[in-house]
């Protein structure tokens, strides 16, 4: 049989191979530094594969590691699926719910079968056991295998395994076939591909964390250590109670979530999510009120498409119900002029930085207006790099309260000048507590970076291959700035909506398939699109029900408030 020609980017060399040679064989042929780390995946012309999928026509491969996002994904698809066949084997009475991500790894706990709303602690001992049992299968280096079965053989898998979320989706999802995964005899379903042997996983850690347990992978940044163990008290409140609203309800996953919209109750599922929004920004605006004797700035940060605007105008709204009359001071005024700005490690202005803002001046602006001084604020020109004090002059009265929002602006040192007791500090993020399935949680990055690419399109001139490109240096941003301080909020608000998924889906999905398969943009593309499949779109009629004080406007249009 007539050998194929396969092109790997990672050393540009050709290979010539029999047809259904897989990744794996390939690999042993290639001569390339990994940095001692193992390949765990590959790029078969831009679309992610195992490393036993077979090639059988010409094709350009680019094989992953843990230093690639998608390998970190791989790697952490497989790790949940071998902790999920060890619960499953120790505990059949219960089901694994990997419920959301933390910054220092994912948090799973176990539900009773009979009810699935009903967590069930873990002791040290039952984590004891879980832990040496997935220590001995990495040590047997047992493969992965994928298969096809029916839809019917599958759900009906699923549910002698408690998993009817998971059972329910595949069910709505219309197709014939459906890839499942096995372990040692044990199948499951996933998002993707996974490593190519239990042997691979030979880095991670599994602690008790609240009800259940943090399953920790290495940092996605060299060395690559596993994460310090932290416990994020307030992270963890608002994951737990959004996730327990979701189970209130009756829709902590995706299936029931399509199954509502299906059913014509899309513009119900807005009202009752807008409805759980007003009540958080009036319970803040409460707190504020409550210290306002002695609280004379609100500061508000969060990451990139939180909808931290969105979330600061419809606070104030709420403290002007409760008398109170919110200042805003636009904290971009206080930059430094341009040729001031840091440098990064790379000799590039760094404009991220808390010391590309003119600290000093802040400082002593805030704490002169709130000795009832008047100051003349600054404005900064983005076009020359200039700094002026040219602003409009303003005066705090007896009921104002002077708000600002920004990356740092929960970092100690913005403020470090200004008595603690005279802040109020709110940390808003969209913290995706929607599930896929019971052991799929959707990633909050995922979700803001939808939310970013309908905006960054209809509002910046960005396609979504731009905010794709973009978005690693976004994040790199993120754990520098905004993720070390979110602790020190006072309240942290979740501005997720429940209907947001369907919704961006309406706007995301005809963007991303306007990427080019030659784009390096082009996986990620195809990873998301694979993900929205199992969304139900929520139409344009339905979207009428959407406030025009939604957060959710920020992204798509018709907000009443200006941006």
């Amino acid at each position: 049989m007539e050998k194929i020609r396969i092109y790997c980017t990672n050393n540009k060399q050709y290979y010539e191979v029999e047809p259904r040679t897989t990744l794996k064989q390939l690999l042993e042929t290639v001569e390339f530094d990994w940095e001692g780390m193992d390949v765990l995946a590959a790029y078969v012309n831009h679309d992610l594969k195992e490393l036993g999928f077979e090639l059988l026509f010409a094709s350009t491969v680019h094989f992953v590691t843990y230093r690639d996002p998608d390998g970190r994904r791989c790697y952490n698809r497989s790790l949940n699926f071998l902790c999920q066949k060890v619960i499953g084997e120790l505990f059949p009475d219960r089901v694994l719910c990997m419920d959301y991500h933390l910054p220092n790894g994912q948090y799973g706990e176990l539900r009773t079968r009979a009810d699935f709303s009903r967590t069930v602690p873990m002791t040290e001992e039952e984590l004891g056991a879980v832990k040496k049992k997935m220590w001995e299968l990495v040590k047997k280096d047992l493969p992965f295998i994928k298969t096809k079965r029916t839809n019917s053989t599958a759900s009906a898998l699923f549910r002698s395994h408690g998993q009817e979320f998971k059972a329910k989706l595949v069910e709505s999802m219309g197709e014939y076939f459906v890839t499942l995964y096995y372990l040692d005899g044990y199948g499951d379903y996933f998002y993707g591909p996974l490593v190519y042997s239990t042997g691979q996983l030979d880095r991670w850690s599994i602690k008790l964390y609240s009800d259940g347990f943090c399953l920790q992978s290495p940092e996605p940044r060299p060395p690559y250590d596993l994460p310090p163990q932290l416990y994020q008290k307030k992270l963890a409140e608002i994951f737990e109670e959004y996730s327990n609203w979701c189970n209130v309800i009756g829709a902590r996953d995706i299936a029931t979530v399509n199954e509502a919209i299906s059913s014509g109750k899309g513009a119900l599922g807005i009202s009752l999510a807008e409805a759980l929004h007003e009540r958080k920004y009036a319970l803040i605006a409460d707190k504020i009120k409550e210290r306002s004797r002695d609280v004379k700035l609100v500061l508000i940060s969060g990451p990139s498409s939180s909808g931290k605007t969105t979330t600061s105008k419809r606070i104030a709204l709420q403290m002007k119900v409760l008398g109170l009359n919110p200042v805003v001071v636009a904290m971009d005024n206080y930059f430094v002029d341009r040729h001031l700005t840091p440098k990064d490690e790379n000799g590039e202005y760094d404009f991220e930085s808390v010391y590309a803002l003119n600290l000093d001046m802040l400082n002593d602006h805030l704490n002169k207006l709130m000795r009832g001084e008047e100051v003349t604020l600054p404005t900064f020109n983005f076009t020359n790099g200039q700094s002026t004090l040219n602003g409009p002059a303003i005066k705090m009265g007896k009921d104002d309260v002077l708000i600002m929002e920004g990356i740092h602006a929960l970092n100690p040192v913005l403020t470090d000048k200004i008595d603690d007791e005279r802040k109020f500090k709110v940390y808003a993020s969209a913290l995706t507590s929607l599930s896929i399935d019971e052991n799929n949680y959707i990633s909050t990055t995922d979700n803001r970076m939808l939310r970013r690419m309908v905006r960054d399109n209809y509002f910046r001139g960005y396609t979504a291959e731009d905010t794709i490109n973009r978005w690693p240096s976004v994040i790199a941003g993120e754990r520098k700035n905004i993720f070390p301080y979110q602790e020190n909020a006072d309240i942290m608000f979740n501005s997720f909506l429940l209907y947001e998924l369907p919704m961006l889906k309406y706007y995301v999905e005809p963007l991303l398939r306007r990427i080019p398969p030659m784009s390096k943009a082009y996986a990620e593309s195809l990873r998301l699109i694979n993900f929205l499949s199992r969304i139900i779109s929520l139409g344009p009629e339905e979207q009428k029900a959407i406030p025009p004080t939604s957060v959710m406007r920020e992204f798509i249009g018709g907000s009443v408030f200006k941006y």
